[in-house]
């Protein structure tokens, strides 16, 4: 497997493929004065013809940054499940995503491309994630809770069932979400408001 990007969230995307027994190819990252993280050789910025065959996973926490970098991959991706996530047999999970220590997917649940599941987070049955999607640790989302595209969900937020939350939106730690979020709102609070709406 290759990474792209040699940060603090590649550091446990490591320490995902180290429990499943999965070597670590060498690392992409555009700042060249990086040599090597937890001994993988930091190869510098990425090029198609390195290890062509290897599949790769974008290694960045930033969702806008992840789905920029994704336009100009030419490898294949991966993707990347810690053995102690408790995940169901009915769910989907698109290329390039992550699921991280104990998190639990239910069933039906179906998570995009390139999305974070990141630590103790919880993904309830009949959930739609879109592409480049982070819940943040220990967030719950209830059941049949739709995210859009490239909205990060933060650390403990707990999103009440049969909601919809727009896409490119910022939910701050700690809210709880009791009603339908539009579309490149920052939210924060419990109960949760909107307290503005981004340009797109």
């Amino acid at each position: 497997m290759l990474l792209y990007g040699a940060s603090g969230h590649a550091k446990v995307i490591i320490s995902c493929l180290r429990a499943n027994l999965i070597p670590i190819s060498g690392i992409f990252d555009d700042d060249l004065s990086k040599k090597e993280l937890w001994k993988i050789p930091v190869v510098g910025s990425y090029r198609t013809d390195y290890k062509p065959n290897e599949s790769l996973i974008i290694s960045i926490g930033n969702n806008l940054i992840r789905r920029q970098i994704a336009v100009s991959i030419g490898h294949t991706f991966g993707k990347v499940l810690h053995p102690s996530a408790v995940i169901d047999a009915s769910v989907e999970i698109g290329e390039g995503s992550v699921v991280f220590q104990n998190a639990v997917l239910q069933a039906d649940a179906c998570i995009g491309k390139h999305v974070i599941i990141n630590t103790s987070s919880s993904v309830d049955h009949e959930c739609n994630l879109a592409d480049f999607v982070h819940i943040a640790p220990n967030a719950t989302l209830c059941g049949n809770v739709r995210v859009g595209e490239g909205t990060l969900i933060g650390a403990g937020t707990i999103v009440a069932p049969n909601l919809r939350i727009g896409k490119s939106c910022l939910i701050a730690a700690g809210s709880v979400i009791t009603k339908h979020i539009p579309d490149f709102a920052i939210v924060r609070g419990n109960p949760a408001r909107v307290l503005k709406i981004t340009s797109a």
